[in-house]
C-alpha cells in the first residue's frame, strides 16, 4: 500500500463518521460531506482513539495506489466540516472590480456586460478590495469555482492584467520598444 495510503486519519472532536453500503458520511459543524468508496476497501474506525484507517480487502498496485487516494479525499472532508477551505485570487486592471450580491459574484473585466458567477450550495464569495475569496467546505468544488473565476480572465504576460491566484507568479514578457532596439 502507498505510504499516504498507509497513514491512519485522526477524527477530531465533532466530527461524526457514518458508514452505510460504502457510503462514508461526514458531519462536522460546518455541514455534511459523502463519499463512496470503491468495493475493494473497507473502512477500520478505532474508535477508543479516534482514528480511522482504509485498507484494501486484496493487496495490488492499482489497490495501492487508490488507497492513498481515497485517504486523501476523507481526510480533505474532515478538514473541510472542520476548518472549511478558501481560495484567494487577486484582479489587476484599471476598472477592473469584482462584487458581491444574493452570494452571486459580479465581475466587471472590462467587457460589454458585467460577468455574474453563481455560487453552488455550500459555496461563498468575499471581496475585499481587489482580493476575491472563495469559500467552502469541498476542497475540489472550491478549486473548480475558483478556477472558473481565473477563467473570466487570465492574466496577460505584458502588463499583468487580468485575474491570478494569490501566489501565482507571472512571467513577464518584454514589449515590442526593447526587442527591437539595439
Amino acid at each position: 500500500m502507498s505510504r499516504i495510503g498507509k497513514k491512519s486519519i485522526s477524527i477530531p472532536d465533532g466530527v461524526e463518521l457514518k458508514t452505510e453500503n460504502k457510503k462514508v458520511i461526514i458531519k462536522g459543524p460546518k455541514g455534511q460531506l459523502e463519499q463512496i468508496l470503491p468495493d475493494n476497501f473497507e473502512l477500520i474506525q478505532d474508535k477508543e482513539n479516534k482514528e480511522l484507517s482504509i485498507k484494501p480487502i486484496k493487496e495490488s498496485k492499482s489497490n495501492s495506489a487508490l488507497g492513498g487516494l481515497f485517504r486523501s479525499l476523507i481526510f480533505n472532508m474532515i478538514k473541510g466540516v472542520t476548518d472549511g477551505f478558501e481560495k484567494k485570487l487577486e484582479i489587476n486592471g484599471v476598472s477592473y472590480r469584482a462584487s458581491v450580491q444574493n452570494n452571486n459574484l459580479i465581475l466587471n473585466l472590462g467587457l460589454s456586460h458585467p460577468v455574474e458567477i453563481e455560487a453552488p450550495k455550500d459555496i461563498s464569495f468575499e471581496v475585499e478590495k481587489n482580493i476575491i475569496t472563495v469559500l467552502g467546505i469541498d476542497k475540489q468544488l472550491v478549486g473548480q469555482i475558483a478556477a472558473k473565476v481565473r477563467e473570466q480572465k487570465k492574466p496577460e504576460p505584458y502588463k499583468g492584467k487580468g485575474i491570478k491566484y494569490i501566489d501565482e507568479v507571472i512571467r513577464r514578457k518584454s514589449g515590442k520598444k526593447s526587442a527591437g532596439t539595439e
